[in-house]
């Protein structure tokens, strides 16, 4: 497909028109991925996530432009609230990322989160290969920051940052196990806040608490987004750990892994529309839901009829 071999030269409009094709399932996405994913595996990939009101946007935005000034070629995808009307995302996070919009080399995308668990939408794995493919050498994933749950991110990226803040009024509600279990790197921004210190310090504590012992220990960056404090030392850390993952063959092994949820979940995807198609409009199904309605039969039971109905198919 020429609009592949156009994303794959780095064409912005090609790439959008490519990602805008996955995002939205139109005909011969899948046939345009197949051709893409050869060219992928090159791109370190690093999310960031934590509470509404982090600053992340901010954040993302000044490491992006520290990274481009070192000469990286660098793809930001920013997770948003989907609209209500179009499933598309409202760009509030992009609205915020001004340092780097206009810089060569950084192409930015908003995604909707379209009910993806996690705030992560199924296409955005799809389109980081994109990016990948399309020679970025770092990709910077920001969640959308529905807080404790917001944890699967951890499951498509190399690097993970967890942002938190001072302010944010119950501290032991923004530092809940799920969320801090899947940090790699800790980031107190807006730390020239009153309660900065203390937020470093509760963290640091309940990292002493992790019975997960590893030589990784998780560091504690303060940084002022909105100032560039602190953005030098956040990326020399980003850097020690992916260097850790890379001499320990951490990063291979997590790679497979990633490989192996992804394969898994297209294959659910697969059989989950295969067996929505042959159910649909079938006589017993439509019977079964009458029988259920009116408590004559019961969802559990109506599964195993249904499982035997397609085998005998």
């Amino acid at each position: 497909m020429e609009l592949v071999k156009e994303a794959l030269n780095g064409s912005e409009r090609a790439i959008a028109q490519l990602i805008t094709m996955v995002e939205n399932e139109l005909p011969g996405w899948m046939e345009a991925m197949k051709q893409v994913y050869p060219h992928t595996g090159n791109a370190y990939l690093i999310g960031f996530t934590g509470p509404t009101g982090s600053g992340k946007s901010t954040l993302v935005d000044r490491v992006a432009l520290a990274l481009h000034n070192q000469n990286y070629s660098i793809g930001i995808i920013a997770i948003d609230p989907s609209s209500p009307f179009t499933g598309g995302a409202l760009l509030g996070d992009r609205v915020r990322m001004r340092e780097v919009t206009d810089k060569e080399g950084v192409f930015i995308r908003s995604l909707g989160t379209r009910g993806g668990l996690g705030g992560i939408s199924q296409a955005t794995s799809d389109v980081i290969k994109i990016l990948d493919a399309s020679g970025k050498d770092c990709i910077l994933i920001e969640t959308i920051g529905i807080g404790q749950d917001e944890v699967e991110v951890v499951q498509i990226v190399d690097t993970s940052i967890v942002v938190s803040v001072p302010g944010l009024g119950d501290d032991i509600q923004t530092l809940k196990a799920g969320i801090m279990e899947i940090g790699d790197i800790f980031v107190v921004n807006k730390s020239d806040r009153e309660g900065a210190d203390h937020v470093v310090t509760m963290i640091s504590a309940m990292l002493d608490l992790n019975p997960l012992t590893t030589v990784w220990r998780q560091p504690i960056v303060k940084t002022i987004a909105t100032e560039n404090q602190g953005i030098d030392e956040l990326i020399e850390q980003i850097m020690l750990h992916r260097k850790h993952l890379t001499e320990n063959d951490l990063l291979n092994a997590k790679r497979k892994e990633r490989i192996g949820r992804e394969i898994t979940k297209l294959l659910e995807q697969k059989i989950s529309q295969y067996v929505h198609d042959r159910i649909k409009g079938m006589h017993p199904f439509e019977d079964l839901i009458e029988q259920i309605n009116n408590r004559e039969n019961d969802p559990y039971s109506s599964v195993d009829i249904l499982l035997n109905l397609l085998e005998e198919k």
